[in-house]
């Protein structure tokens, strides 16, 4: 084994959205902390974050390349519904090159030491403490294993997390949807082919079979660029294939591409987030990516906040069951979300059939105002009973197929 050169309070694996705010809630609560990130890693994300996020995590309006009003979506017969959000209410969209590393660099700022490395394996001292080893890179080109000690570990190195997988049981039967997507240039005053357009104030979202047969295909303004990407959990679908016909039906198959990337999204939050020990897992290591929607900063950031304060509380006290309050405070705020958009997702997004009615069901303005307050605020609207109520009748008479799709 290598040689223990340094020892922490708690060593942060992953320096996305989730280990990098863990990693700088537990810097200035004065805990010692590293965070280890592998260099050059960009998840395939849209890159869309709600006012709550931007609020509640101090984002600065720089990180913001572009504020969408509202989305257009697509049904499998090609029939558009436009979806606005009302007055004063966007989704922010960021860079998640440029996103996560000014979180990192934060964590750094806040008193957290910065590594980048590969993470390699979990193991124990003689007296029973967290060994974290991993493998960098050094600018001459030669390779280095080192190992360090912890008090606690955080594991949020993404959905095929090394650390839960070694670390947590059961982390290793989760199932994902796999994402991908390209960021291309676009150009000024570009007009779209086939009667559609591009705006870089609106998401275009497509429910067809051509672009994903069981999630759904995007594209997302970020300012002087856009990511155009799609996801399903069929492995014989071709997702390079359906991006390249996309971007030639938004106009963007000749622009410039800047970058590619895929990933794994994990399909539902794990059971369990702590090995019952030392350790807690946070953002898409344990399964936070809201099903039907696919949407995970907010989740993975609210995920890191929440593990560390549970390593806080653990180190405070010695107590391990206090690992477990990280998954029973976020399950208690967006469980319930989390199972109805499982369920709208396993259901709606089934056949051609079903989201041709899902779409529009999205046509009604009870559903896209509650959609977006949804959104926005991260809590079920509660304040308008009647309208929930509306809703629900329509649902009915869409799923029984009492009203033309």
């Amino acid at each position: 084994m290598a040689s223990i050169h340094e020892a922490f309070d708690v060593v942060v694996v992953g320096g996305g959205p989730s280990g990098a705010t863990a990693a700088t809630d537990l810097a200035r609560a004065g805990y010692s902390v590293l965070l280890l990130d592998r260099a050059g890693r960009i998840k395939p994300c849209g890159g869309a974050v709600p006012p709550k996020l931007i609020a509640e995590f101090e984002i600065p309006d720089h990180l913001i390349v572009a504020k969408v009003g509202g989305a257009r979506i697509f049904a499998p017969s090609a029939r558009k519904v436009e979806m606005p959000i009302d007055a004063n209410g966007y989704v922010g969209m960021v860079d998640r090159d440029v996103f996560d590393e000014w979180l990192r660099e934060r964590a750094r700022t806040s008193g957290a030491e910065r590594r980048s490395g590969t993470f390699l394996a979990f193991s124990r001292s003689e007296d029973g403490a967290p060994l974290i080893t991993y493998r960098s890179r050094h600018e001459e080109g030669h390779e280095e294993t080192t190992t360090v000690r912890a008090r606690c570990v955080v594991g949020a190195d993404g959905a095929l997390s090394a650390v839960a997988r070694q670390t947590v049981p059961g982390a290793d039967r989760i199932r994902y949807v796999f994402a991908y997507h390209e960021i291309v240039k676009v150009p000024d005053g570009l007009r779209a082919v086939h009667g559609s357009n591009y705006d870089g104030a609106r998401c275009d979202i497509y429910y067809q079979s051509a672009y994903s047969p069981d999630f759904y295909a995007w594209v997302f303004p970020h300012g002087t660029t856009a990511s155009i990407g799609t996801g399903s959990a069929n492995k014989g679908f071709s997702l390079r294939s359906a991006v390249g016909t996309l971007r030639e039906r938004t106009g963007l198959a000749a622009t410039e591409t800047i970058r590619k990337e895929g990933a794994p999204i994990p399909l539902r939050p794990l059971r369990r987030w702590d090995n019952g020990r030392d350790v807690v897992l946070a953002g898409d290591a344990a399964g936070v990516v809201a099903p039907a929607s696919g949407e995970g900063i907010y989740y993975a950031m609210t995920g890191g906040r929440l593990a560390a304060d549970a390593a806080a509380m653990f180190l405070a006290t010695g107590d391990a069951r206090a690992l477990r309050s990280a998954r029973r405070r976020f399950m208690g705020v967006h469980g319930r979300v989390f199972w109805i958009l499982g369920i709208m997702q396993k259901y709606w997004y089934g056949n051609e059939k079903r989201r041709e009615r899902f779409v529009t069901m999205c046509q009604d303005r009870d559903v896209q105002r509650l959609t977006w307050e949804a959104y926005m605020n991260k809590r079920l609207v509660r304040r308008e009973p009647l309208a929930h109520v509306r809703i629900f009748f329509k649902d009915l008479a869409h799923l029984f197929g009492v009203v033309s799709p």
